[in-house]
């Protein structure tokens, strides 16, 4: 059925179920309501397709989830958002060229483990899980920083909060990403060539952050991969181990990859 075919009731479902989609990330109804300025009982009506928001109301979603009107008439897992920037004139044969087609036999989607020192700690270790998926020519990672290194900084170390997600580039030799938690204006690069070995399923490399230089902290570390499969049960048994780790902790072939006794260059 075409977009001028659907009834009334057809196009009010349609945009409810795509705002239940975007409204997933968020904590609360009421909370969202209260950040979005729209009344929670209507906005519970918006949620359920019994009524549409007037133009203005509709504005102020949209600007707010980062999308267009197309939440009203499209499934919302088929909406294509552009990238203004990378694909922008300027840029798109400059940055834009390796964000597209990354394939799956060079950089595959499902779940990975990293591990990598930690930039708090010489001897403690980082082992964490993230999950790699495509949309349309795009490939996205995204995964959540430990609890305990929140912490530690005096962030806040709920769910929300501890998120980090980014894009994934074809490089030369390998694969690289920017990642950033939500509303921060902090960032790392990622670069990573894999490994040589029997199962093919590791990516050795470095992450950088973009925060001053300092001495009690570094700011680029060597950093490794390893494919864990595509389903979540691939990774259920890296992620109950995952977190703050010691030296004796860590797999004996990823120290060895680290190379822990030459300083990173």
């Amino acid at each position: 059925m075409n977009n001028s075919t659907r009834s009334p009731a057809e196009l009010r479902n349609m945009f409810g179920s795509n705002l239940r989609q975007l409204s997933q990330g968020y904590p609360s109804i009421s909370e969202l309501s209260r950040r979005l300025g729209i009344n929670r009982t209507q906005f519970n009506r918006y949620l359920s397709g019994e009524s549409f928001p007037r133009p203005d109301i509709l504005d102020r979603i949209c600007a707010f989830f980062h999308v267009d009107a197309r939440i009203l008439l499209e499934p919302f897992d088929s909406i294509q958002t552009s990238d203004p920037i990378l694909n922008s004139r300027f840029l798109e044969d400059f940055l834009g060229v390796g964000v597209h087609k990354v394939a799956k036999d060079t950089f595959p989607t499902g779940f990975y483990r990293f591990t990598r020192r930690s930039f708090i700690g010489r001897e403690q270790f980082v082992v964490g899980i993230i999950y790699v998926f495509r949309d349309g020519e795009v490939t996205y990672i995204k995964g959540r920083e430990p609890r305990a290194g929140m912490i530690y900084q005096g962030l806040p170390a709920d769910g929300r909060s501890r998120e980090f997600r980014g894009y994934v580039t074809n490089h030369e030799d390998g694969v690289a990403f920017i990642l950033g938690r939500r509303n921060s204006f902090t960032y790392s690069f990622n670069y990573l060539a894999r490994v040589s070995s029997a199962e093919n399923n590791l990516w050795i490399g470095y992450v950088a952050r973009s925060i001053r230089e300092s001495e009690s902290g570094d700011r680029a570390i060597r950093m490794l991969y390893e494919y864990l499969g595509p389903s979540v049960r691939d990774a259920l048994p890296a992620a109950r181990k995952a977190g703050f780790l010691d030296t004796p902790d860590i797999i004996p072939y990823h120290k060895h990859l680290l190379r822990l006794d030459q300083p990173f260059s």
